[in-house]
C-alpha cells in the first residue's frame, strides 16, 4: 500500500511540473511565438508586427500552424520525459 501512495504522490508532483513548465516555439524568424505548458495548454500567442506582412495572410496562417505544431511536439516530448520513469513503476504496481 505504501508503494502505491508514494507513486501517487510522485505522479501528482510530475503533473504539477507539467502544468508549470512553459516552452516556446516560433516560426517566421520570430514573427510568431507560441508559449505552451507541459500539459499542452497554450498560454500565449505573440505576433511581431514588424516581421509580418498582414497582406499575406496565408503565410501568417502557415507560421501560426507551424509554431503550434512545434510547441505541441515540444510539450509532448517534455511530458514523455517526465512521465516515462513513472510509467514503468506504475506497471510494476499493477496500476
Amino acid at each position: 500500500m505504501f508503494d502505491k501512495a508514494k507513486m501517487a504522490m510522485q505522479v501528482r508532483k510530475a503533473q504539477k511540473e507539467l502544468a508549470n513548465e512553459i516552452m516556446e516555439a516560433e516560426a517566421g524568424d520570430g514573427a510568431v511565438k507560441i508559449r505552451i505548458t507541459g500539459e499542452q495548454k497554450i498560454k500565449k500567442v505573440v505576433l511581431d508586427p514588424e516581421k509580418i506582412d498582414f497582406d499575406d495572410m496565408p503565410e501568417l496562417e502557415r507560421w501560426i500552424e507551424s509554431a503550434i505544431k512545434e510547441a505541441i511536439t515540444k510539450s509532448q516530448q517534455f511530458a514523455t520525459e517526465k512521465m516515462k520513469p513513472l510509467m514503468g513503476a506504475l506497471g510494476k504496481l499493477g496500476l
